[in-house]
């Protein structure tokens, strides 16, 4: 099929367009989980569809996640226009956006990527920690979901997001782009406070069961430690979580350490594994390939926010590191609130000190509030997806404004919380 008839002209015969966007590819062992839990949902629910997942690392995930789904594909426009914004600015970085959305000459190498957004039934934004401080640019991908179908009619969707920590200033417009999205999902307390929407839970639990652990036995006790967003140096929180696996006389050989991102964690465990001889390392690949290695009666130390959520999903304890408070504490904080059981540690240089915290002897989510979480995100999932009316438009003009096929209440709703 030449390639103008997926992109200049109309979709080929009646197939659904749908638009994902999601910061996957890089990799990181989160934000795969979530992509990959929302195309496994529409390879299920729409096979024949197009689907179409705009992530900052096209070609990686491509590689990763194009088994998912049989006809997705993968580009990375909104954030090639995120990222020419003028300035770190978030007020800057959306109005660039939503200007090239509605006049896509202004970033012409980009022309034909912003036609096909503009044409997508539904955009989706998929849940993660993107969209905050630490990424000030990253506002404009949210911008331009929102100014994208309000050229072409469709539903925009945010599920499963952590906005914090926010921008000074910033709140009144995250209000006021969230408020263009027909469905508003958000994972922890503050974002919900910041946009005033109920608290949901996190994109992972979509697709979270048995396929997501690894099958065999696992070291009693295991690790993911990071090295990048540290606010201490990797020699602290490295000093830290030996003093701990001694102060909680844990054999060497009974340890696992886990890579979420590759290479980035291990940069950490690379500072002791000597005095580790025997420890078990799970690269990436691995861990991608099958699952996370869990096991009854294990102990995790985790500054990662997915490996928290999936141990704590198979049953396990385990004490999280908030390596930046302002960041992951939130994060981690939202699991705990959920239930997971989990002690969290904000301070680092602390525990480095030898203030270690104790071996938790149970943790874990309930079974029940798995399964629950689960079920409510796929009912979630089935009101983003919902055929979307649209009145007719002239191509390149916003469409018509339309009511929903249904009122399609918010995650918080679906949570009873």
């Amino acid at each position: 099929m030449p390639l103008s008839d997926e992109v200049d002209g109309e979709r080929a015969g009646d197939r659904r367009l749908f638009y994902l966007v999601a910061p996957a590819g890089f990799p990181n062992y989160g934000d795969e989980l979530i992509a990959a839990a929302w195309l496994d949902y529409l390879a299920e629910t729409a096979p024949e569809a197009d689907v179409w997942v705009d992530t900052h690392s096209p070609g990686g995930a491509a590689v990763l996640l194009s088994s998912h789904h049989p006809r997705v594909r993968f580009t990375d426009t909104l954030w090639r226009l995120a990222e020419g914004a003028p300035s770190d600015d978030p007020w800057e970085a959306a109005n660039w956006v939503q200007e090239v959305v509605h006049n896509p000459g202004m970033m012409p190498r980009w022309h034909h990527g912003v036609e096909l957004l503009a044409r997508a039934e539904v955009v989706h934004l998929l849940g993660g920690g993107y969209v905050n401080q630490v990424w000030p640019r990253h506002i404009g991908v949210l911008a331009g979901a929102a100014a994208a179908v309000r050229r072409s009619g469709g539903r925009a969707a945010m599920t499963g997001q952590g906005l914090l920590p926010a921008a000074d200033g910033v709140a009144p417009l995250l209000r006021a782009l969230a408020d263009r999205f027909e469905l508003v999902d958000v994972r922890d307390d503050g974002s919900a406070a910041l946009l005033g929407v109920p608290t949901g839970a996190d994109d992972a639990f979509l697709g979270m069961g048995p396929a997501r652990f690894a099958k065999g036995d696992a070291p009693e006790v295991m690790l993911c430690l990071q090295s990048d967003l540290l606010d201490e140096g990797a020699g602290t929180l490295a000093a830290g979580v030996l003093a701990t696996l001694r102060a909680w006389k844990v054999a060497p050989e009974n340890v696992g350490v886990v890579e979420g991102i590759p290479r980035v964690d291990r940069d950490v465990y690379a500072l002791f594994e000597h005095e580790l001889p025997g420890a078990r390392f799970y690269p990436f690949p691995d861990v991608w390939a099958h699952g996370l290695p869990v096991a009854e009666g294990q102990t995790w130390l985790s500054t990662r926010f997915h490996p928290h959520l999936v141990a704590a999903s198979a049953g396990v304890a385990g004490v999280a590191i908030s390596v930046r408070p302002d960041y992951y504490a939130t994060k981690h904080r939202s699991l705990t609130e959920l239930g997971s059981g989990w002690t969290v540690v904000d301070d680092i240089e602390a525990m480095a000190a030898g203030e270690v915290p104790e071996r938790p002897v149970t943790g874990g989510f309930d079974a029940d509030l798995v399964a629950r979480l689960a079920h409510r995100k796929r009912e979630l999932a089935d009101a983003v997806y919902a055929p979307v009316p649209r009145a007719s438009a002239t191509p390149g003009e916003p469409a018509e404004e339309t009511t929903p096929a249904a009122p399609v209440s918010r995650l918080g709703k679906l949570l009873g919380r």
